[in-house]
């Protein structure tokens, strides 16, 4: 079925190209559109779910690993660490702007931590590895989800027309589609419209802020005792667990940082990085397919106002805020 829908969209994008010339809205977009439009009238049986669990999930982050091979260790050395540190700004900014957005529109201290924490670093992801730590109960933990899922689709969608409507340039576009983008493929999804430099710029702005969902989790089992407080929803304490090393650091991070390293050692031939490249475009369409295939966008309304809303200003939020570090440090 993502099969199906891949031709579907390489086919839009071909008459694309017939009637004006170039694609406006590429493959990789058209993707998430049909996917998202099947699944409005029509929920995909159990028969369909493995495959498009697979190619939503594993087969993106395969994708993930093989973009990897495609960043020189030029393009890491032309950041810096003025940007290293403008990125942990940041994100240390957006949490507490985020925490405070929740506490204001009267969410629990823990839902708005969940929100804050999957805002700022890397959307569901955060949000798993952080419920535990503060004993968050499963319902606040599955509306957080449900709501970024569906917006984290549309950040997807909407942030190359952004970057086209500001006339951004390739380097700086990496850098807010990494900032604000919720996880580490789908910043490969929004950036590959515009180009590689895009891509390999993004993923690594992005995994900086992956790698400080550990410190974060660290400080918040500190300061778990703090989030508990009368009238949060139950009156049962929820267990509260260590999150798994995996949750703190996924293996498609680690593949991705080996496989750099790799061809910064030059252990990844030169003839090897269009095919590589070219692999990983076409399972980034197909997982787009499944990600398009699997977010359902009534699950918005059940998300509830407040969340919504806490939500959809904290990421505006931290646009801005990335937007001004774009600013500061003169990146093109």
């Amino acid at each position: 079925m993502c099969g199906v829908v891949v031709l579907a969209a390489a086919g839009l994008e071909a008459v694309e190209i017939h009637l004006f010339g170039r694609a406006w809205i590429d493959a990789l977009v058209l993707a998430i559109l049909v996917g998202t439009a099947i699944r409005s009238v029509w929920t995909p049986g159990d028969v369909w779910q493995p495959g498009i669990d697979l190619s939503a999930k594993f087969l993106l982050e395969v994708a993930v690993v093989l973009l990897g091979a495609t960043l020189s260790a030029s393009a890491l050395a032309a950041a810096g660490w003025v940007l290293l540190l403008g990125i942990a700004l940041v994100v240390a900014l957006s949490l507490a702007a985020s925490y405070g957005l929740g506490r204001l529109f009267g969410l629990p201290r823990r839902m708005a931590v969940l929100i804050a924490c999957g805002n700022s670093i890397c959307g569901n992801s955060a949000i798993a590895a952080v419920a535990p730590v503060i004993g968050a109960e499963s319902r606040d933990v599955a509306a957080s989800i449900a709501f970024t899922a569906v917006l984290g689709v549309a950040v997807v969608l909407l942030l190359p027309f952004i970057a086209l409507f500001l006339g951004m340039e390739a380097e700086a576009y990496g850098v807010l589609a990494g900032l604000t983008v919720y996880a580490v493929p789908q910043v490969l999804a929004a950036t590959a419209p515009i180009s590689s430099l895009s891509a390999q710029v993004g993923t690594m702005v992005k995994l900086v802020r992956v790698l400080m969902l550990g410190p974060v989790v660290l400080c918040l089992s500190l300061l778990r005792a703090r989030l508990h407080e009368t009238g949060d929803r139950d009156d049962a304490q929820p267990r509260r667990t260590r999150p798994r090393p995996h949750q703190l650091l996924p293996w498609f991070i680690v593949g991705f940082l080996l496989l750099a390293a790799a061809r910064a050692a030059g252990a990844v031939p030169e003839i090897a990085l269009a095919p590589l490249s070219t692999l990983a475009t076409w399972l980034t369409i197909l997982a787009m397919a499944a990600l398009g295939l699997g977010v359902d966008v009534r699950t918005v309304a059940k998300a509830g106002g407040r969340i919504a809303s806490v939500v959809t200003l904290s990421l505006l939020l931290l646009g801005v805020v990335a937007w001004l570090l774009i600013g500061a440090l003169g990146i093109a």
